[in-house]
């Protein structure tokens, strides 16, 4: 058996072609994600206010040709705090999401591939994961390491990794008994090999799912500490951040800032969970 055809189930395709697996709900969801993306990198192409800069002049404007979404009680711009915002809670999600990914894929394929004593080692590391709730354990890396979006990115990675794992694993032990892989290894290939160029490619489409459905969490948990303070700290920009400044002005009339992130974070969460609902739902790796 040569090579080129060891690499065939690498290249095995799950589900059909993605727009069908999407639909045309699905469609929508992602172009919504686009739009979300595509706003958010050409912010400053879009609005000239700058986010963290108000005047006390200016506070609580209704929407104007100078100010189109009005502003907050500090007198900034909301929708460049809305775009700039964007940013952070995008940028967060997105490195939850890829060291988790990272993470189980690494947990999966070791215990796939050497099995008993080190799957058994790899599924307790698993459950004690699993006893520290997400925002649990960034509250406690924010403890030891301080305030700032980084510490609760790193924490919520780490909280995350056992999702991920847990059906990677299975997805991968399934794999790791198919006859290509036994062949592979007849060839004297490395385990690493085989990892990386063939098991690897093939739980692939349970990876891309899973981050999907994760990346709404994850927007979810991170706005919800940078409501508490413990993530995005002002004057920067962030959805969370703004839903918990504008608490007060809601009292007083003005419940523009929370609203507008507010509706910004369901819809930008509603699209990724129905992009990962159509991918594979939650077999594929999605927070249980």
């Amino acid at each position: 058996m040569t090579a080129q055809t060891l690499d065939r189930p690498a290249v095995r395709r799950r589900g059909g072609d993605l727009a069908e697996r999407l639909g045309p709900l699905g469609l929508a969801a992602l172009a919504v994600v686009a739009l979300i993306t595509l706003a958010a990198l050409c912010a400053p192409l879009i609005t000239s206010h700058d986010p963290a800069v108000g005047s006390v002049i200016e506070r609580y404007q209704g929407p104007s040709a100078e100010h189109l979404l009005g502003t907050d009680q500090s007198g900034r711009d909301l929708l460049a705090r809305l775009l700039y915002g964007a940013r952070t809670s995008l940028l967060g999600a997105a490195v939850v999401v890829l060291l988790a990914g990272a993470g189980g894929a690494l947990l999966a394929l070791v215990a796939a591939w050497f099995g008993r004593t080190v799957d058994a080692l790899v599924g307790r590391v698993l459950d004690l994961l699993f006893a520290f709730p997400n925002l649990l354990l960034a509250i406690l890396a924010v403890a030891v390491f301080g305030t700032g979006l980084g510490q609760v990115t790193v924490a919520l990675a780490i909280a995350y990794v056992p999702y991920t794992a847990r059906v990677l694993r299975s997805v991968a032990l399934r794999e790791r008994r198919l006859g290509y892989v036994q062949a592979a290894e007849l060839q004297g290939l490395s385990g690493l090999v085989v990892s990386v160029r063939h098991i690897l490619p093939n739980i692939a489409p349970q990876i891309l799912t899973g981050a999907a459905i994760n990346f709404g969490y994850a927007m979810i948990d991170l706005a919800a500490l940078s409501f508490l303070g413990l993530g995005v700290q002002p004057p920067t920009a962030d959805w969370g951040l703004m839903v918990s400044q504008g608490k007060d002005s809601l009292l007083q009339g003005h419940p523009q800032q929370s609203v507008f992130a507010g509706v910004c974070i369901v819809v930008a969460v509603a699209a990724f969970s129905v992009i990962g609902e159509r991918l594979g739902g939650r077999k594929a790796g999605g927070r249980a």
